[in-house]
């Protein structure tokens, strides 16, 4: 799994297009089957351990939660970070104080290494 920061600080400009005051982080690129999804978790909401069925990226966009791999050891994320999960990688998701975030999933998912984005690896 690798830990991701997406915010703002980490976003470079979009200069194309007549842009002003826009700018993004690359995440990644894929290819095959996709699925993107909403995910809200309550207060001490969870999503049980379990097998990822296709590569992940799990993007916090309010509130703060937690990922964790097999070893069950929680990494605490919070609006503007997130995980990257790979597939058949087992992991769980939750939130002690709620979130809201977009998970999305793709048969293969490579994370982007743009300047300055923050990713970290854990096991």
């Amino acid at each position: 799994m690798h830990l991701l920061s997406f915010g703002l600080k980490h976003a470079t400009p979009i200069t194309g297009y007549h842009s002003h005051g826009a700018s993004a982080v690359p995440l990644g690129s894929g290819r095959g089957e996709s699925h993107v999804y909403c995910i809200y978790l309550g207060p001490g909401g969870e999503i049980g351990p379990h097998e990822a069925g296709f590569d992940q990226l799990f993007l916090i966009l309010a509130g703060s939660g937690w990922v964790s791999g097999a070893d069950g050891v929680r990494k605490e994320l919070r609006d503007g970070e997130g995980a990257l999960i790979a597939r058949g990688e087992i992991h769980a998701k939750g939130s002690t104080s709620g979130l809201t975030a977009i998970m999305v999933q793709l048969t293969e998912l490579t994370a982007a290494s743009a300047p300055g984005a923050g990713s970290r690896a854990c096991s």
